[in-house]
């Protein structure tokens, strides 16, 4: 994951009157590019993304969002420890390890873990600064979790091979390693379209762009405030669940279950995301 620049669309709304012409002027839009100033080794993930990042996902931190989340897991770590890639900003770590499961995690982006570590209860988490599909930490885990689709976070095949192998490095034998992912939304794409959008507010819009013969895609974010427009463009790889278990064959785990949710609805041809878990062989 790399910083790209932000682009600022103003509206001049005074801009209004008679030309030359005698025609009615209409209001001017002025599009700007604003460097980016986060460091580059945050990622996608800079100080001006985690500033925003629970505000711009409020649903996600919602009590009925989360506490289902926590209660699978903490079922699945069954009183050992749990390790979660890609930790953010504590959305699950924090409510989890309030739990009474202690939880370490491993994040790419500094700013992210800082704006953990500022919340209640942060001090109290190790986070090790580095990438999920490589970084190693001390000692083995009961689980080895990642939500909210950050799989899609490693852009390419090999580096979502490497994420599960890392996983099944850190799992003590008969542990569990859980991923939360979006099922690609191809169905909805008519003929020689590209685009599917997310979400549609007088905040922000949102929508992903696809390309099927590479499975990559980008998410675009444009936010509206301050009499501004603020855009940015995030690559992910979608992944296929059987394409997850097989990396999950590869890396010495087998599929122990798949749900449409953290409630345990079943996973059919209908569901719009999965929370799959696999188990480190014995």
């Amino acid at each position: 994951m790399a910083c790209g620049a932000w682009q600022s669309s103003r509206r001049e709304t005074g801009a209004t009157g008679k030309s030359d012409s005698g025609a009615t002027a209409q209001p001017r839009t002025v599009i700007a590019v604003v460097e980016n100033a986060d460091d580059p080794a945050d990622g996608y993930f800079g100080a001006s993304v985690a500033r925003d990042y629970d505000a711009l996902s409020a649903d996600r931190f919602a009590p009925e969002a989360i506490e289902p989340v926590v209660a699978r897991l903490a079922e699945l770590a069954a009183g050992g420890r749990a390790l979660e890639f890609a930790i953010g900003t504590g959305r699950i770590a924090l409510p989890l390890a309030a739990a009474g499961v202690q939880v370490d995690g491993i994040e790419l982006s500094r700013a992210m873990a800082d704006e953990l570590r500022r919340k209640p209860g942060g001090e109290s988490i190790k986070v090790t600064i580095g990438d999920m599909a490589s970084t190693r930490v001390d000692g083995t885990y009961s689980l080895v979790y990642l939500v909210f689709n950050t799989i899609a976070n490693l852009t390419t095949q090999q580096e979502q091979v490497a994420c599960f192998r890392n996983a099944a490095e850190h799992l003590a034998p008969g542990g569990f390693f859980v991923i939360e992912v979006g099922v690609p939304s191809l169905r909805r794409l008519p003929p020689g379209q590209n685009a599917v959008p997310f979400l549609i507010t007088r905040e922000r819009l949102g929508f992903d762009t696809f390309d099927p013969a590479t499975q990559q895609t980008s998410s675009h974010h444009i936010i509206f405030r301050d009499g501004a427009a603020e855009y940015r463009e995030i690559p992910f790889r979608y992944v296929w669940p059987s394409e997850l278990d097989l990396m999950a064959q590869l890396a010495g785990m087998h599929a122990y279950a798949r749900w449409s949710d953290w409630s345990g609805a079943p996973f059919t041809g209908e569901s719009t995301q999965h929370v799959s878990v696999w188990q480190k062989l014995r």
